[in-house]
């Protein structure tokens, strides 16, 4: 219940997930030990964030400050936990609002962990890795989710997803638009209906009843119907065209959501159970879906599998990260020359592992994607392409990445070369400026495109001075490159916020 905390438990071991979704935020601790999935603790509230954007898209402070409470007493749950141990994630609502960044600056300060707002394709490929780890099958399977303000569907074999998307309309926005006044008739649900369809309709061939064997439904408003079909002796909790209109009709009879009593209806679902069945029964009739089964994943299960599997791939053990596979993708699909990228991030890597001993270990690898992704652009044009690659890094689908993360490394690339205005809003961070002269160092060793000796340049740290060293042979050898450093340390010098050194030893 909401204001209630659980006794803390030992952190060693857990990963927990933090679901900020638009209609409720969620709390999943858990543990995965070979291979299987052990639920700890979960804590749910209903806090309705996506019910209080405003017609400018600006989140109202009642709606923040609700969600602002949860996360309080979410991080009194989490102590104890280390960052590595938790990811948190926001969904629809914070990709829409306009005044996000407030709100999560605030959030984050309350919560005490990193929160990332991930894209629907995101949102959509986890939701299925929560589903196929806790309910493994060899078929091919449809996995629908309505959340409060979009809907994500997935086609899966196995544990890999092959198609997912994510579809700006869920139970809360319907719900508003279409039964804000609280009366619910026939022609509001009918006109609910053709919204969503009208939403969903460029999905007809891509998740056509062809595709895929079974259908499964995560999170909510697919457990709320369900159960609500149950306790009526409508189905056996799977939930059909024909159960679906039994709820239709069971509103239209209520006439209003104050006078809607269903058997285990929830107080907090009365509101939003128009919306969310008139996109059920849409997607019914749309795709062919003659039962949709509840499934026992959702978002913050494929949260927690995630986490587990980034753990495994920093440890070197089995498991992969998600984001090392799409980056790979990345440079395949937009041909990057992979072994200046390489030559790039070796020396990148050097000179920033020996000025930022004991950082967050994501500073590293978004350095470490920065480099292999530096040239993405080149694919546009060879002009500004550090322009181009980092707008593309910002927009371009890429699973495992939050749209946080893309953002920051996308600002990395942007720093590669030029002036440092640019980027001079992200020099907030200190952190962001070593590793954008990391970069940029790098980028100049390596500009000649050719074999380079990764030990040739040392760089010191000492306070906000940042000393590059190297031999006088070196840099009798290497007059061009000499030149390039000279001139960068120039640029720092006037208006970076690091100082910068040039010494040449014996």
């Amino acid at each position: 219940m909401p204001g209630m905390v659980a006794a803390p438990t030992p952190a060693t071991g857990l990963l927990a997930a933090v679901d900020i979704g638009s209609n409720s935020f969620r709390l999943e601790i858990g543990q995965i030990a070979h291979g299987r999935y052990r639920r700890i603790d979960y804590l749910k509230e209903t806090v309705r964030l996506g019910g209080g954007l405003d017609a400018n898209g600006l989140l109202t402070e009642a709606a923040a400050q609700r969600g602002l409470d949860c996360l309080v007493r979410f991080a009194s749950r989490l102590a104890g936990f280390k960052p590595t141990q938790v990811r948190a994630v926001a969904t629809q609502t914070l990709r829409e609002a306009r005044n996000r960044d407030a709100f999560l600056l605030r959030a984050q300060s309350v919560l005490g962990y990193p929160i990332e707002v991930i894209s629907g394709r995101e949102e959509a490929r986890l939701i299925y890795h929560g589903v196929a780890h806790l309910q493994p099958s060899d078929a091919k399977r449809l996995v629908v989710d309505i959340g409060g303000r979009s809907t994500e569907m997935i086609i899966g074999h196995g544990r890999v997803p092959l198609a997912a998307e994510s579809f700006r309309v869920g139970s809360v926005s319907l719900s508003q638009r279409f039964f804000g006044d609280g009366r619910l008739t026939e022609s509001a649900f009918r006109a609910a209906q053709v919204a969503a369809g009208a939403e969903l309709e460029e999905a007809l061939a891509t998740f056509s009843r062809v595709h895929w064997r079974d259908a499964l439904g995560s999170s909510g408003t697919v457990s709320a119907v369900s159960q609500l079909l149950v306790a009526s002796d409508v189905t056996d909790g799977r939930i059909t065209p024909a159960g679906l209109r039994w709820c239709i009709a069971r509103c239209i009879d209520a006439g209003h959501v104050d006078r809607l009593k269903l058997p285990a209806l929830r107080d907090d679902r009365r509101a939003v159970l128009a919306g969310g069945v008139s996109i059920l029964y849409t997607l019914a009739a749309h795709f062919g879906i003659d039962a949709l089964q509840p499934a026992k994943g959702a978002l913050r299960q494929g949260v927690i599998v995630d986490l587990h599997e980034r753990t495994l791939a920093h440890q070197r053990a089995r498991g992969r990260d998600m984001r090392d596979v799409s980056v790979v993708e990345l440079q395949r699909r937009f041909r990057i020359d992979t072994a200046q990228a390489g030559r790039v991030r070796a020396i990148a890597l050097a000179l920033y592992d020996g000025v930022a001993a004991g950082v967050d270990p994501d500073d590293r690898l978004e350095l470490g994607w920065a480099c292999d992704l530096h040239e993405i652009g080149m694919m546009v044009s060879h002009h500004d392409h550090h322009r181009h690659s980092a707008y593309l890094l910002a927009h371009v689908d890429a699973p495992g990445f939050s749209q946080s993360q893309q953002r920051r490394v996308g600002e990395l690339v942007l720093g590669q070369r030029g002036g440092l205005r640019k980027i001079e809003a992200s020099f907030v961070s200190e952190t962001f400026s070593w590793q954008v002269l990391c970069l940029r160092l790098a980028v100049i060793k390596c500009h000649a495109r050719g074999e380079v000796d990764a030990n040739a340049l040392r760089l010191r740290r000492d306070g906000s001075r940042a000393t590059l060293a190297f031999t006088r042979d070196w840099a009798h050898s290497h007059p061009r490159t000499l030149y390039l450093l000279e001139e960068e340390a120039a640029a720092w010098n006037r208006g970076g916020p690091l100082q910068m050194v040039l010494v040449s030893g014996a």
